[in-house]
């Protein structure tokens, strides 16, 4: 059986660093390392790395292009591993950039694998979307976590021409993210406008009342724990396999 051991006292290898984004380097002095023995020898794997391998994505922090580019890039690779297999997302986020966050939304509509999303924390602007987008009947909070909507906030400033330009893309934007809360709630978009105009705060049996997640949740589900199990039992067979044909 193989063995995990966790590592918090050891720094990331500069080989290891530069394979992570911009934004995991400044979020991040000191990152847990994993060491995965097996038949087939030892392995350290950055913690963020090892959850991959389990199918869990994680949104921490502020969502910007950085976040984006990674969280996409680990959708496309999760469902070209497997389609029909959930990816398990982990939301702990104020919210942030919207062109940012509707990447990682469409995605998330365009890939064939389901999305069972969790909040923890906080999934505020731009991440009770992503929360909220995740497959119908898989949508979860964390009992302390709070959620929270509003429209969407932009600055500028310069010519008066250039500014009615803005200002409207920034009703555009306001009526796309209206219509999508509106399909994945339930909601009507009239109802949806009028909680959004100002910063609106859930709790998570409020957030499921208002339709942005299906469950609230202090404990694993029994399906989470399956799935673990079976790439466990996955592992072990396929490090069995590599013993066996090494004897042969």
């Amino acid at each position: 059986m193989r063995a995990l051991i966790s590592s918090t006292k050891r720094l990331i290898s500069s080989a290891t660093m530069a394979s992570l984004s911009p934004s995991v380097h400044r979020k991040y002095s000191l990152i847990p390392m994993v060491i995965e023995h097996s038949s087939r020898g030892e392995r350290a794997y950055d913690i963020f790395s090892r959850l991959l391998k389990e199918r869990i994505v994680c949104i921490n922090g502020s969502i910007n292009d950085d976040t984006a580019h990674v969280v996409v890039a680990q959708l496309l690779f999760l469902e070209s591993e497997n389609p029909s297999k959930p990816i398990h997302m982990y939301l702990n986020s104020p919210g942030g950039q919207v062109t940012a966050g509707l990447a990682i939304y469409d995605t998330m509509q365009y890939i064939k694998s389901p999305i069972n999303t969790i909040c923890m924390g906080q999934a505020a602007s731009m991440a009770s979307l992503l929360l909220a987008a995740g497959a119908k009947g898989e949508r979860r909070s964390l009992p302390n976590a709070t959620i929270m909507i509003h429209q969407p906030s932009g600055g500028y400033s310069g010519q008066a021409k250039d500014l009615t330009i803005h200002t409207k893309q920034i009703v555009r934007v306001w009526d796309a993210l209206n219509a999508l809360y509106s399909k994945h709630t339930g909601q009507s978009v009239d109802v949806i406008q009028k909680n959004m105009d100002r910063d609106y705060f859930m709790a998570p049996e409020e957030a499921k009342e208002f339709g942005l997640i299906d469950e609230v949740i202090d404990r694993r589900p029994m399906a989470l724990v399956t799935d673990a199990v079976a790439n466990e039992t996955k592992d072990n067979q396929d490090d069995k396999d590599s013993k066996d044909k090494g004897s042969n």
